[in-house]
């Protein structure tokens, strides 16, 4: 497990992009084949979003420069240098402290999400999120830098809670950075294909759901990887009031394309709709 440690730690940059990108590839591949809606504006909206996660990754970059340990994976290791966290203390390690990791990151995930949609100063900055009026795998990493940076906070204090193992954090950020290209695939599953899909892992109908202009049906259907949480905690839909072909996306104030501009995205959270 230490060797798994070191070497996932060492190449973490190369694992995460190159897992990235494999993934938006094979999605976009497979939305251009198997599409479940018509595509929407994606001469604007592609640039714009990529622009987003640029941006993202300038403003994670520039704070960890400042603050080495601002990543989450320079925090697990600064955590198993000084023996912190409720992992060591209770003993907890190898491959159990691995999958307690992913679990309980992906618990964590699950209730940071629901809590951007309830307080009302972080769903301003979520907002930006659901106000992509198509759905399609570049709204998988459409967020304001400043969520970006609210997230890695929260991840870094969640691994020094438990002291997780770097390897642990490194995993979970590449699958959760792929299940939120997949989840938000303008994508058709055969029918039986995402019934079973969903008994365990989120998929493109289950999440699109969330993305309804409803607000009763965006305040559904949290998780990102795991569809256990909706379901154990109440907030689990199986499908949209007015079907997907015909159901409506985005954030009423905010479905004028005009308003919808990067400078408009960036500033979103500070106007009124």
């Amino acid at each position: 497990m230490t060797a798994l440690n070191d070497f996932i730690a060492a190449n973490e940059p190369l694992l995460r992009l190159g897992c990235f990108a494999g993934m938006l590839a094979a999605m976009m591949g497979a939305e251009a084949l198997w599409p479940k809606r018509p595509g929407a504006d994606r001469g604007h909206r592609w640039p714009r979003n990529a622009a987003l996660v640029l941006l993202d990754t300038l403003a994670v970059r520039a704070v960890a420069w400042a603050l080495p340990a601002f990543l989450p994976v320079a925090a697990a290791a600064l955590a198993a240098d000084r023996g912190w966290g409720l992992f060591p203390a209770l003993g907890v390690d190898g491959w159990a402290a691995f999958l307690l990791t992913l679990v309980l990151f992906d618990l964590a995930i699950y209730a940071q999400h629901v809590a951007v949609h309830y307080i009302p100063v972080l769903w301003r900055l979520h907002r930006v999120h659901h106000t992509d009026l198509a759905f399609d795998t570049t709204t998988g990493v459409r967020f304001h830098p400043l969520e970006i940076l609210l997230s890695i906070a929260i991840k870094v204090g969640l691994v020094l809670m438990l002291g997780a193992p770097a390897a642990a954090v490194v995993v979970f950020e590449v699958v959760l950075n792929a299940t939120s290209l997949f989840n938000h695939a303008n994508l058709a599953l055969p029918g039986w294909l995402d019934a079973a899909l969903r008994r365990v892992l989120v998929t493109p109908d289950m999440h699109r759901v969330h993305h309804s202009v409803h607000r009763d049906e965006t305040d559904s259907n949290f998780g990102f990887n795991l569809s256990v949480w909706d379901r154990l905690f109440g907030t689990y839909r199986a499908q949209p009031r007015d079907g997907h072909d015909a159901m409506a996306l985005g954030v009423g104030g905010f479905r004028d394309p005009a308003r919808l501009g990067l400078g408009g995205l960036l500033v979103q959270p500070f106007r009124k709709p």
